[in-house]
């Protein structure tokens, strides 16, 4: 956030409550500050669950100055909601036998930890013009898709951008991902910055 000068920030969208995705909750509190408010938190009744249990003093009867101040809101796949003027579908993956949301803004689908999307999820996705899926690394996987299930998925959805995310070093360094890659699909990198 530092690094690419984010100044504000409307809303966090959770995904699922593995540590590697929301151990940062903490971070809010520069904005709690900052903009003089709660910060708005959309997950699943499971994640919310989860994020009480892990985070039990932002969530205390007791309020100690410096906690994060969280607004949270429990939201469920196929059901959209707003954040201002933006409207959110959250998409329901499996990771393994976890239910994980992604995201659709627009034509913009975001998605991480999936192994596997239904048909019915996978219509919430098609149309989407940019597209970000995880893709761990090459040899099978529990719980993630490989280059060739990631590849294999933005062929069915054909957005006109798609960018991996969620990758393992077991897949080797960036600049010799990229050569093996289809036009159109790109190694995410941070930084990076998707306008929709």
């Amino acid at each position: 956030m530092l690094r690419q000068n984010v100044r504000e920030l409307d809303a966090v969208l959770l995904t699922h409550s593995h540590k590697d995705h929301i151990a940062g909750l903490d971070d809010v509190r520069a904005f709690n500050f900052k903009q003089e408010r709660n910060m708005p938190i959309y997950a699943s009744e499971d994640t919310i669950t989860a994020l009480k249990r892990e985070f039990y003093y932002a969530f205390s009867d007791v309020y100690y100055p410096g906690i994060p101040r969280l607004e949270v809101h429990a939201i469920r796949a196929g059901e959209s909601f707003w954040i201002k003027d933006i409207s959110v579908m959250p998409v329901q993956v499996m990771h393994h036998k976890m239910p994980v949301l992604g995201f659709r803004i627009a034509d913009f689908t975001y998605i991480t930890d999936a192994k596997t999307v239904d048909k019915e999820n996978k219509k919430l996705i098609e149309g989407t013009n940019t597209l970000v899926v995880n893709c761990l690394q090459e040899d099978p996987h529990l719980s993630h898709f490989t280059l060739e299930e990631a590849l294999d998925f933005i062929n069915q959805i054909k957005p006109e951008k798609a960018y991996l995310t969620h990758i393992s070093h077991r897949l080797g360094l960036h600049k010799n991902i990229q050569k093996r890659l289809p036009e159109g699909v790109e190694v995410a990198s941070d930084g990076l910055v998707i306008n929709i």
